[in-house]
């Protein structure tokens, strides 16, 4: 008769230093995956807020530039329309576009709605004032400067007097030079932002910040074709 060999079960498992060892090699490679997707991440970020800041700007631009370019429209010769205050940091100009009610024709006067209008600077950001206080065009606006130019060829800045455009040169105003510089809503830059950001006349419009926002400025030139015909 045979007597069966009793089997051995095999109850080793794991010892300490295999665990420690598995334990490091998953915490290095949890680490380098969490770095590529942190890193992957912030450029998201950056790249989300640097779009939207061009978004900003571009339709800051696009509001004044619509606005601006019908200063002193007067179709009836009768309502006196044209710029009416002129600094490097706002502008105020009156148009005749409209008669008391919504779609009606021009009717000689200013005393419609969004016919007397006035951009600036507030808090970082672009306003639009009809007369009915600030209302805010677009945030994170940190300069805006104008550049006010007369009718010679090529055309020349009017001089400043007293940090704005005397009211007798109110008159020979024919275009305007804008430059907006706005930044991100939120500091994600990885380095300081040390720049210093200019107009097209080479004036200093924002010194370095040096801070870890990102900027981007903007220039454009606006002929007022009503102004030539007042």
């Amino acid at each position: 008769m045979k007597v069966k060999k009793k089997e051995r079960s095999n109850t080793q498992g794991f010892t300490l230093v295999e665990l420690l060892v598995a334990m490091a090699v998953s915490l290095l490679a949890i680490g380098a995956i969490y770095s590529t997707f942190l890193s992957q991440f912030k450029s998201y970020q950056i790249q989300e807020e640097i779009a939207a800041m061009q978004q900003n700007i571009r339709a800051a631009m696009y509001h004044m530039q619509r606005e601006i370019r019908m200063a002193g429209c007067d179709p009836t010769g009768l309502a006196g329309a044209g710029i009416t205050a002129a600094s490097p940091t706002s502008i105020s100009f009156t148009k005749d576009v409209r008669g008391a009610s919504t779609g009606s024709d021009p009717d000689g006067d200013l005393n419609d709605a969004n016919e007397t209008i006035t951009y600036s600077l507030s808090d970082n950001n672009l306003v639009r004032n009809t007369g009915g206080g600030n209302q805010t065009v677009a945030e994170n606006i940190n300069a805006l400067n104008f550049v006010y130019l007369d009718e010679a060829s090529p055309p020349a800045p009017l001089a400043l007097v007293s940090g704005s455009i005397p009211a007798g040169d109110l008159s020979k105003i024919r275009s305007v030079e804008i430059t907006i510089v706005a930044r991100t809503g939120r500091s994600l830059s990885p380095s300081p932002n040390n720049m210093v950001y200019y107009n097209q006349q080479g004036e200093t419009i924002l010194g370095a910040q040096n801070d870890n926002f990102s900027r981007k400025r903007l220039t454009t030139f606006i002929n007022c074709r009503n102004l030539r015909l007042n």
